[in-house]
């Protein structure tokens, strides 16, 4: 793990160990349980949204509610995540990641709340996940998808974790930087394979990440390109090199309209 990485994990565990204080494990999945059986809350399919998308022939676009970040600072000022939900859901999106970490994003819960809401495409709570109590808690928010991060976690742990949201009904989006951390994603059952191109110990960006990546990944994944799109040209590379899934987030919070940005960017 790099040191931000480490640092971040260790107050996730300060944060787990306060809210198991605040609600019990237990009840804590009796909300998530609550939830399935809920016509509004009952999860919407996040893979299924990104398959359907790619199938007429569009990019899978997982666009991003992120009010701030440790390396850039505060990305957007007036920060109203119902309306960038409309907005990003109004100009084609696949569907929402919304950043719920507090420390070092300046997320929060009710973020996903409001933006799951404000929309009806499928939303991930991105965040670092490293206890089953995040699934659950991720599940009576209204999450319909979770993010696990190889690089902070052993393989048994991603598998244990994937179980329990598969057992919700939750997907999982399992993110790798390099080769070593693909073979213990290619371990688990999630066909959502994520690459960053940002590299966690330098926070360089570069497209070849994904591109050096495609030759082990097996064909039945669905690749997603995360960090780094910035152009159409980019997506064009990514597209000509059949990767048809992205996640952006950063260039978007930064425009005026970032439904808009969406809607220029994948045009």
């Amino acid at each position: 793990m790099s040191d931000i990485l480490e640092k971040i994990i260790a107050t996730k565990k300060i944060e787990i160990a306060h809210n198991l204080k605040q609600l019990s494990l237990a009840n804590q999945r009796e909300k998530a349980q609550t939830n399935n059986q809920d016509a509004i809350l009952k999860p919407r399919g996040f893979i299924r949204a990104i398959e359907q998308k790619i199938a007429s022939g569009k990019a899978g676009v997982i666009t991003e509610i992120k009010k701030a970040s440790p390396s850039k600072g505060i990305l957007r000022e007036i920060f109203i995540p119902s309306e960038i939900a409309q907005s990003y859901e109004k100009h084609g999106a696949a569907c929402l990641s919304v950043l719920t970490d507090v420390d070092y994003f300046q997320g929060c819960n009710a973020y996903l709340e409001e933006a799951r809401a404000a929309c009806n495409i499928p939303v991930l709570r991105k965040d670092f996940i490293v206890d089953p109590y995040q699934i659950y808690e991720a599940r009576a928010i209204g999450a319909d998808a979770i993010l696990l991060i190889v690089a902070c976690l052993e393989l048994n742990q991603m598998k244990e974790l994937e179980a329990c949201a598969h057992e919700l009904g939750l997907d999982v989006l399992v993110e790798v930087h390099n080769g070593d951390e693909l073979d213990q994603a290619l371990e688990l059952k999630t066909p959502l394979l994520g690459i960053n191109n940002r590299n966690l110990k330098t926070f360089e960006v570069t497209l070849q990440t994904t591109l050096s990546l495609l030759s082990s990944a097996p064909r039945n994944k669905i690749l997603v390109t995360e960090s780094g799109i910035l152009s159409r040209a980019d997506v064009e590379l990514m597209r000509n090199n059949h990767v048809n899934a992205f996640l952006v987030g950063e260039a978007f919070m930064r425009s005026a309209d970032p439904g808009a940005s969406l809607s220029e960017l994948f045009s």
